[in-house]
């Protein structure tokens, strides 16, 4: 019996989602081969979410086990061992079985698939913890379902489905996204790669940039401009032109994959296109799906630092007394434990209209561009918080702070938003 029908057995509440349990991890999984010392570094407690509105009331029996399950294969397998990998710049992609394990790619997809068929708001609570525990560990969950198995779910074939959705679930094949290109990000519509038929086949030419799981991809979603428009296409590592050389030197989501991706003259077979695709739209759902995710698992991110600095700040003794005891350290907590409250609000009334099939792109740019930004801005209070704590990888502050400077810019910039949401309240574009 495998760990994943073994947690199901002990009370996954569906077949595709396996509920953690640490006495079946391999205790082994490091850079080095032991458990990192890391896991003892830091002297504050164990995670206590702020719930300061008894929110956990509104979700379900299984929505709070999907929670609960992911928090704790966070705290227990991620954890440990982040900031080796961040200070050396790799992703712990031998945790990739686990993660496959517990549910999680394409999670809110159809079981028929091999997916774990939970609804939103499930799936937006398993970004939260994920992100929680890193970004870079949320965008590499996020960029496989909604980035990869979301438009072949979406806009492929039958024949594709079967072929690559369950090989995604499983964790047997990873995938990328390659739309943004060196000199087109908030204007994909300008893309330069293209694709032109040739017999039954098709050429890709051109380079995609900033891409998650780049390098260690099977397959790739490209987005190439075509005599038809824009469409979508599957380019399987390995095909002759391809290459996706890893990107470095970054100071932001260390532990991440991020690529070029190179398509010099690639040739795929006709069945590699996405048939369903028809024009920049269909890019831009895929966007909408990730930036979904990123709504709720920036307010992860949020709630590991507002942990952290409340429980540095109770713990600290400043002159006598406990940092949490003067005045300015309360008005900074107040207004954080508002701000997490708030966007928790929005996520789980957003991911409710999601299931409903009510929720608009408009509605998850308003979620995404508002809880990154006081994300933020969160980050930087509880590292001041932490004093010259904040700065070193023992805490988690610190690498939250970095990360999200990316987070704020990726799946839409804060002013592209900012923008989207104007022409929703006015009528107007302020950008073609």
């Amino acid at each position: 019996m495998s760990r994943r029908e073994e947690g199901a057995r002990r009370g996954s509440l569906r077949p595709g989602f396996a509920c953690y349990d640490p006495r079946l991890a391999d205790p082994s999984l490091s850079l080095s081969g032991t458990l990192s010392s890391s896991a003892e570094a830091n002297p504050m407690q164990a995670f206590r979410q702020l719930d300061f509105m008894d929110l956990d009331r509104e979700l379900s029996e299984e929505e709070v086990m999907v929670r609960d399950t992911l928090r704790g294969w966070v705290s227990e397998r991620f954890l440990p061992l982040v900031m080796d990998h961040y200070e050396a710049g790799t992703f712990p992609t031998e945790l990739t079985p686990e993660l496959a394990e517990l549910g999680v790619f394409g999670s809110n997809l159809p079981e028929e698939y091999g997916c774990a068929g939970l609804g939103n708001v499930a799936y937006g609570l398993i970004c939260q913890e994920l992100e929680r525990g890193d970004s870079g560990l949320r965008s590499f969950v996020s960029v496989q379902g909604a980035l990869v198995m979301y438009p072949i779910f979406t806009f492929g074939s039958e024949e594709q489905r079967r072929r690559w959705l369950p090989k995604l679930a499983s964790g047997e094949a990873i995938g990328c996204f390659g739309l943004t290109e060196p000199d087109f990000g908030s204007n994909p519509s300008g893309m330069q790669t293209s694709a032109v038929r040739d017999g039954s086949d098709w050429i890709i030419d051109g380079r995609k940039m900033w891409i998650t799981n780049g390098s260690i991809a099977d397959v790739a979603v490209v987005w190439a401009r075509t005599a038809e428009g824009i469409r979508g296409f599957l380019v399987e590592a390995g095909s002759p032109g391809f290459s996706a050389p890893e990107q470095k030197h970054k100071w932001s989501l260390r532990a991440s994959i991020t690529s070029e991706l190179v398509l010099d003259e690639v040739r795929v077979p006709g069945e590699a296109l996405l048939p369903e695709t028809a024009g920049l739209k269909s890019a831009l759902m895929c966007l909408t799906a990730a930036r979904y995710g990123i709504a709720w698992g920036a307010t992860g991110a949020a709630l590991a630092c507002f942990d952290e600095a409340l429980q540095y700040s109770q713990e600290r003794v400043v002159f006598d007394r406990p940092l949490a005891g003067f005045q300015l350290p309360q008005k900074k907590l107040a207004d954080m434990a508002t701000e997490i409250t708030l966007a928790q609000l929005m996520s789980l009334r957003l991911g409710r209209l999601k299931d409903r099939g009510e929720a608009t792109p408009q509605m998850v740019s308003m979620a995404k561009r508002n809880n990154v930004e006081k994300a933020l801005a969160m980050t930087r209070v509880c590292r001041d918080m932490l004093g010259a704590n904040g700065v070193s990888l023992e805490y988690q502050t610190g690498r939250h702070l970095c990360n999200l400077e990316s987070v704020y810019t990726y799946e839409g910039t804060h002013d592209i938003h900012t923008l989207a949401l104007g022409q929703a309240l006015t009528g107007h574009a302020a950008f073609s």
